[in-house]
């Protein structure tokens, strides 16, 4: 099948031979791969140029301050928490976010198909998780910018592909992530770090939990990592498991939902407030407004801890699922 490539896509190319930088090459060489079709005919010419990629920006990174002088990518929080998928290449990183997610990651069978952050937003009863595909890491390479992706996110996904040495593979992914000063939430520090640490609650995601069989191998792979990590089978060609998967993110984001209403009406049970766990009724308060703080005499709450309508002070903390009741 042709190419039928566009005649931007020659003019970048030119771009990429007369480039003197690998920071250049690059360049030129993502803007080939946005410019170019997606079809069966590109399919080699994408994974060459993904092949090209890996290799300059690894000259990049070897570089006297790459890491500063590199390409970033940042990208805002939104939702209720900020979820980033990392893991080696093919694990199914793409294919997860797509099929949770809004977003359209590219999916294909060769490795490196994802080469920039691509973020999607995932609905959960009535919130939303930010779900974030990202490039694979492995021991020999990780693009510069990841580590402050990473750092900054609420919530890490380690994926792994249970067909693929999934064992090697967690290994291998906790190794890099520890050389970037990410380790798992609660778990000890190595005692000589010489910079600051980022613990980050992580949940272990196996990729390809297709049939029953599967699922002993899935249960075999938990008993035999002793990582002490939250575990989920999944399975992104069937939707096995991905309900599981959300209700975890939920549990491990440390968050609550509360809602308010005005006297005599019911609440919007469409539109939570998202706080972080242990959020007094003061903390919803500055939320709102800050004249609420100043103004609020009590409130009432109806949920699980309390009987409905009971009258609360300011220093009250907050369940998930609370109807507040403002009086000022």
């Amino acid at each position: 099948m042709p190419a039928n490539l566009p005649p931007p896509y020659f003019e970048a190319e030119k771009r990429y031979r007369e480039a003197k930088t690998p920071e250049a090459k690059i360049e030129a060489l993502e803007e080939m791969l946005t410019i170019m079709p997606k079809h069966k005919g590109t399919d080699k010419l994408r994974a060459d140029l993904r092949r090209k990629i890996a290799k300059f920006k690894s000259e990049a990174q070897q570089r006297k301050g790459a890491g500063r002088k590199g390409l970033s990518y940042a990208i805002d929080k939104e939702g209720a928490a900020q979820v980033v998928v990392v893991g080696a290449p093919n694990v199914g990183k793409s294919s997860l976010v797509g099929v949770l997610s809004n977003a359209s990651p590219e999916v294909a069978e060769f490795p490196h198909t994802t080469w920039k952050p691509t973020p999607g937003m995932v609905p959960y009863e009535n919130i939303q998780f930010q779900l974030i595909d990202t490039p694979p890491i492995s021991k020999s390479f990780i693009d510069p910018w990841m580590a402050d992706l990473i750092r900054k996110a609420d919530l890490v996904i380690v994926m792994v592909d249970l067909t693929a040495d999934p064992l090697q593979q967690l290994e291998d992914t906790l190794e890099v992530l520890a050389e970037l000063r990410v380790f798992p939430h609660g778990k000890p520090l190595p005692p000589d770090l010489p910079k600051k640490p980022f613990p980050k609650k992580m949940i272990v995601v196996v990729n390809k939990v297709d049939t029953d069989a599967d699922m002993d191998d899935f249960l075999a792979f938990v008993e035999l990592s002793q990582c002490g990590l939250p575990c989920v089978g999944v399975s992104t060609a069937s939707g096995r498991g991905l309900h599981a998967l959300l209700e975890t993110i939920f549990q491990f984001s440390d968050i609550i939902r509360v809602y308010t209403k005005a006297p005599g009406k019911e609440p919007d049970k469409s539109a939570p407030f998202v706080l972080p766990k242990e959020s007094t009724l003061q903390d919803l308060a500055e939320k709102i407004h800050k004249d609420f703080v100043e103004k609020l005499k009590f409130a009432r709450i109806w949920g699980k801890a309390v009987f409905d309508g009971q009258m609360v002070q300011k220093d009250y903390v907050l369940q998930d699922g609370d109807v507040v009741e403002f009086r000022i």
